[in-house]
Order: structure tokens, then C-alpha cells, then sequence
């Protein structure tokens, strides 16, 4: 069950409360022979997801349409008939822009049923997959809106993309968010709602895929799963809409790793799977390097070490072919040392502790930026504590947490509390100073 976000837009444009929305449905059935009692947690209700009964959907329609001065549909308000083919105006690209620009909306303005919505799991986590990797395609994404598209608004876009990415690799995705979504509002709805041709709605469907994308990324630092994943599924619809293969090669890849992190670990092999395949030549050596670095750790949590073995080999390959200056800007974060930490990671589920350390120390010593290098830092650490090799463990705890002072991010958060509660048990000297220097990074408010 996902949030109505379509629904709650509608609302806010027709200024009517739940409480308000409620009594107008009252009245409203009352004139069709209905005893209605609905009160305002039933509108709260209804936006979470859950769908009205009998002909209350109709009877909201009927309320708002009288409310806007224009006829509403169940398409509208998100209530369309289960079973039944949705509206051609539903299911198109603008159908989508739509829906997509309510849920910027509802982020920004922090609706909680949208906020602390689950991740779906089973066929609604994959259909957003196949349907990106399968016909039909868009054939003309051009729109006639208001305002005309020019090429600085794209370079406007693909800027506001890098800025915030760097942003989030800094301070962590909870700041970022707010920045991100904002702008979101602001800039990219008005501008996917105005006039393009094919070529240039193509370009501006990439660019802003590429930041819807960073939202999500910042969402799943927030540890707002749903919402982090329904921004992929946009990204990835904006990417098929670009024509971009690679492009939705990236979001996929992000899908795998939110797929790891709930232990959806078959889903995160058949994910990597659909993007290595649907992107083929389109695929850079960053990209595919990532994409096995990660399926590898997947099979290793299901313990099949031959195939996350022969996964290690191909990411290992492709990271050798990694040119910088031939990679697309969102496969920047393919920085040297990425590779070694994820497979040190199926390493170390697999029990190759050994192996593990060198990758480990491999990715210690090579640069990254400093949300990357805390990630390195607690790795090691556990590796190194589960090695017996307290000392060192304690010194790369240390060093870890000096590095996450000041980032506001749900993720790494659970990395020092995780490294903290590993070197409590262990019981060394040199604890004390390296559990009080995590606890003071903790302390930073999300």
C-alpha cells in the first residue's frame, strides 16, 4: 500500500482539510440515499493508501470537482478502478509528471503517511524494472506547455545534480533532502510541465532523472525507504523516457543496493541482472563493475560462494577498464578503492577473512570522499576485530569517527553504532576512547 499522493495534491489545490473533505462526503452521499459518518482519520486513511469503499471515490470526485470548477476523475485523485485499464491520460508520460511532481510536493511539505511508507517488496518492486527494460518505448516525448525549455535549463539541472551530490557526500543525506526536493518543486516540475521538442524533452527527462535519482539516494540515507524507492522508480521512468540505457543501468544500480540493505538479496541478483543485460554496450566499466561488486556480496549473503566468486572476477575486471574521463558524471561515485571495500565485504560474509583484509586495507589506503572513506574505515574495523586484531581495530574506530563528525546520515549512523557495539564486546584497552569519540559523532541531531 503506498501513499496517495495524487490525492493529497488535490486537496492542498483545493484548499478543503480532511476534516472538511470528510463532511462534504458526508453531505454528498446523503444526497444519494447514503448514511455516511466519515470523520477526518478516514481522509488520513485513505491518503496512506487504503481505498474508500462503495461510491465514496466517485463521491470525492463529485466534491472536488465542484470544489476546482473542472470535471476530476479516479485517475485524479489516484482511485482508479483496480482490474481496470487506467486512462490514457493516466498512464502517459504527463500522467506520470503528474504524479511524480505530487509526491516532490508531499516530501516538501513532509505529509508523515508519505514520509513512513515502507519499501514494497514482490511484483510492485519489480514491475517499474521490467516495464523500463521491456517495449514499448516512448516514441515522442515532447509536451506543449507554457513556458519553452532551453538548453541553460538543462545545464542548470545537470549542475543542481552535482552540486547536491557533493552536498550529500559531505553532510550526509539528511541535510541534502530538504535542499534537493526543494528544488525539485521549484525548478524541475515547472520545467517538465513546459513546452519541449522530442530532443530537447529527452534531454530534460535525463537531467532530471539524474536528480531525481540524488533524492532518493538522500531518502535512503534518511532511512525513508518507501520514498526512496518510489524516487527510483521515477528516475527510472525518466530515464527510459530520455532513451538513456545507461542512465537507467545507474538508478538500477541503486535499487540493488537499497535491495541489499533490506535483505531482498535474491531481488538485488535479479536487479543487477536486468541492468547488466537491458544496458549492454551502453554500460560503462564503472558501472558494471559496481553492479557485480554488489551482485557478488548478494550471493555471498545467500551463501553461494562459486557465484560470488566468479562475480568478484568480473568486477575486478571491469574496475581495470574504468577510464574517469569516458565515465557519465553519475558514475562518479566508482572512486578507486569502491570495488575493494564491496568485495571485502562478500569476503567477509563468506568467512575469507584473510582476503577481506587486504581488499579492506586496500580501499583504507586509496582517496575517497569522506562519506566513502568513513564506509572504508568501519569495514576494516569489523574486519579487523573479527580477525582478533583488537588494536588495530580500535585505532581505525577511532580514526572513523573523527572523520564522521559533523554528517547527518541514517546509514553511517548505523555504521558507528555497529562498530561501537563490536568493540564493546570485544572488551580492549583503548575502548573507552574510541566509544566516547563515536557517541560524540552520534550526537550530531538528524
Amino acid at each position: 500500500m503506498q501513499p496517495n499522493t495524487l490525492l493529497d495534491a488535490i486537496l492542498d489545490e483545493a484548499g478543503v482539510s480532511h476534516a472538511g473533505l470528510a463532511a462534504h462526503v458526508n453531505q454528498a452521499g446523503k444526497a444519494r440515499g447514503l448514511a455516511l459518518r466519515y470523520e477526518h482519520t478516514a481522509v488520513a486513511r485513505w491518503l496512506k493508501g487504503q481505498r474508500p469503499r462503495g461510491q465514496v471515490p466517485d463521491l470525492i470526485c463529485e466534491v472536488l470537482a465542484a470544489r476546482l470548477q473542472r470535471t476530476v476523475t479516479l485517475d485524479d485523485i489516484g482511485l482508479g478502478v483496480p482490474g481496470q485499464e487506467a486512462s490514457p491520460a493516466a498512464t502517459s508520460l504527463s500522467g506520470f509528471v503528474e504524479r511524480a511532481t505530487a509526491l516532490w510536493r508531499s516530501d516538501m511539505q513532509q505529509r508523515p503517511h508519505v514520509l513512513g511508507a515502507a519499501a514494497v517488496t514482490g511484483t510492485p518492486a519489480v514491475m517499474p524494472v521490467w516495464e523500463w527494460e521491456n517495449p514499448p518505448e516512448d516514441v515522442d516525448v515532447s509536451r506543449g506547455g507554457r513556458h519553452p525549455v532551453s538548453k541553460s535549463d538543462i545545464a542548470m539541472l545537470s549542475s543542481a545534480r552535482a552540486h547536491y551530490e557533493q552536498m550529500y557526500r559531505k553532510t550526509g543525506g539528511v541535510a541534502t533532502r530538504a535542499r534537493i526536493v526543494g528544488f525539485l518543486n521549484a525548478e524541475a516540475a515547472p520545467l517538465l510541465r513546459g513546452s519541449y521538442t522530442d530532443a530537447m524533452g529527452r534531454q530534460l527527462h535525463r537531467a532530471t532523472g539524474g536528480l531525481v535519482a540524488i533524492a532518493g539516494i538522500c531518502a535512503y540515507d534518511s532511512d525513508a525507504h518507501g520514498l526512496a524507492q518510489r524516487y527510483f522508480h521515477q528516475a527510472l521512468r525518466l530515464a527510459k523516457a530520455s532513451g538513456d540505457r545507461g542512465l537507467g543501468a545507474y538508478v538500477i544500480a541503486l535499487l540493488v543496493n537499497q535491495s541489499l540493505f533490506i535483505r531482498e538479496y535474491r531481488q538485488a541478483v535479479a536487479f543487477a541482472e536486468a541492468a547488466l543485460r537491458a544496458a549492454g554496450r551502453h554500460i560503462t566499466p564503472a558501472l558494471a563493475a559496481d553492479l557485480y561488486a554488489m551482485q557478488a556480496k548478494a550471493y555471498a549473503h545467500l551463501g553461494d560462494g562459486s557465484s560470488a566468486l566468479f562475480c568478484i572476477r568480473r568486477a575486478e575486471s571491469a574496475a581495470e577498464r574504468i577510464h574517469p574521463g569516458h565515465e557519465p558524471a553519475e558514475t562518479g561515485y566508482v572512486q578507486p578503492g569502491l570495488v575493494n571495500v564491496q568485495v571485502a565485504e562478500a569476503l567477509l560474509s563468506l568467512g575469507d577473512l584473510a582476503a577481506a583484509r587486504v581488499h579492506s586495507a586496500a580501499a583504507v589506503d586509496t582517496p575517497a570522499h569522506d562519506r566513502g572513506r568513513v564506509h572504508r574505515l568501519a569495514v576494516l574495523s569489523q574486519i579487523e576485530l573479527r580477525r582478533g586484531e583488537a588494536e588495530a581495530a580500535v585505532a581505525t574506530a577511532v580514526e572513523m569517527a573523527r572523520q564522521a563528525r559533523g554528517m547527518e546520515s541514517q546509514r553511517l549512523r548505523d555504521r558507528l553504532r555497529a562498530v561501537r557495539e563490536h568493540l564493546v564486546r570485544s572488551g580492549c584497552s583503548g575502548t573507552e576512547e574510541a566509544a566516547a569519540l563515536i557517541d560524540g559523532a552520534l550526537r550530531v541531531p538528524l
